[in-house]
């Protein structure tokens, strides 16, 4: 998988559970909304890192 799609789809899950949030749950489930959307966040910060060394080490 390259490197974007992968990026696009973390961004894609952030914005499904924010969505979900205030669509289903009409905003009460805003913590773990918030705890889901900060893990997406690192997993995908965390995703950035491994997929720019790996291109590096293949230049």
């Amino acid at each position: 998988m390259k490197e974007i799609t992968g990026l696009y789809i973390i961004l894609i899950a952030l914005f499904f559970v924010n969505l979900t949030n205030i669509t289903l749950f009409n905003g009460e489930w805003n913590g773990i909304a918030m705890w889901l959307s900060t893990g997406l966040f690192i997993a995908g910060n965390a995703y950035f890192l491994m997929s720019r060394d790996a291109i590096k080490k293949k230049k």
